[in-house]
């Protein structure tokens, strides 16, 4: 039996390579607007950060979401962004 492929990507935070569905997913729409996509499928720019407060904590230090998705990046994406890491702490 032949083994799927796991699609890889890289962490802007660390800089280390996770399957894509343990990462979370920063989309730019092709109209302009940030938002956190779940699925992986939005359409538009994708970065991805682990789950690791830390991370996003360098991502925004070094501005790392504003340089990969070409736009500048608002508090309320950012403050989603920890919402979303303390809900997948609590859960796991």
């Amino acid at each position: 039996m032949v083994q799927k492929k796991i699609p890889m990507r890289q962490c802007l935070g660390c800089r280390e390579k996770f399957p894509k569905r343990e990462l979370i997913r920063v989309v730019r729409s092709p109209e302009g607007e940030l938002s956190l996509d779940f699925k992986g499928k939005a359409p538009g720019r994708g970065a991805y950060l682990c789950a690791n407060p830390e991370c996003l904590k360098k991502a925004r230090r070094s501005r790392a979401i504003s340089r990969a998705l070409e736009v500048e990046v608002p508090e309320t994406v950012y403050d989603a962004l920890e919402q979303q890491m303390e809900a997948q702490k609590n859960g796991e």
